[in-house]
């Protein structure tokens, strides 16, 4: 029998990584091991969960057990995953229909859900992680403004910089000029 585990602030390729190499330390062998979430082969036993709550919570990550905290990790994994580790859509994304698809719940439950615990609405916060990967790929220079509103699905270059510039303070192209001393990125953890 296997045992889900959900954890917080588990949203990169790089924390997949530090969260097995940490499992595997304990004698933990996991079945899986995705973005919030662990899947052990065994149950452990309680010694060895405090452990493990222990090593996670000096690494940043927590277990989380509250039902309503683990749909609200799923809301920010699954946001995190499209914006800043999908490749370019086909067709542009509608974020209400798709997450409600995701996670088997109404859209309006998820939103007042997420706005209730985190402070911020749902949209705000595919904003502010839209904006990020802005940066990144600003940062980055491989992409014109315009492929990057495109891959992130702003209709215009001009919305793209009318809402960068109302979360920032500064257009796309002031950023390019100062970049990154001025404007460091955020862990993506932690945008909000």
């Amino acid at each position: 029998m296997n045992k889900v585990l959900h954890i917080k602030n588990m949203v990169c390729n790089r924390c997949i990584l530090v969260v097995g190499q940490e499992l595997e330390k304990l004698g933990l062998e996991a079945e899986r091991i995705t973005l919030g979430e662990v899947a052990l082969m065994q149950e452990p036993t309680p010694e060895k969960l405090a452990t493990l709550d222990h090593v996670l919570m000096g690494l940043g990550f927590e277990r989380i057990d509250d039902r309503k905290a683990r749909l609200i990790e799923s809301i920010k994994n699954l946001v995190i995953e499209e914006i800043h580790h999908k490749s370019q859509r086909t067709k542009k994304l509608n974020w209400s229909a798709w997450l409600a698809d995701q996670l088997h719940y109404e859209y309006n439950y998820l939103s007042s859900l997420f706005s209730a615990v985190e402070g911020i609405t749902l949209e705000q916060y595919i904003i502010h992680q839209k904006i990020e990967r802005v940066k990144e790929l600003l940062f980055y220079d491989e992409l014109t403004l315009s492929q990057i509103a495109d891959r992130l699905d702003y209709s215009s270059v001009a919305h793209l910089s009318a809402q960068f510039k109302k979360v920032t303070g500064i257009t796309p192209t002031e950023l390019k000029k100062i970049r990154p001393v001025e404007t460091p990125r955020k862990p993506l953890d932690s945008v909000a």
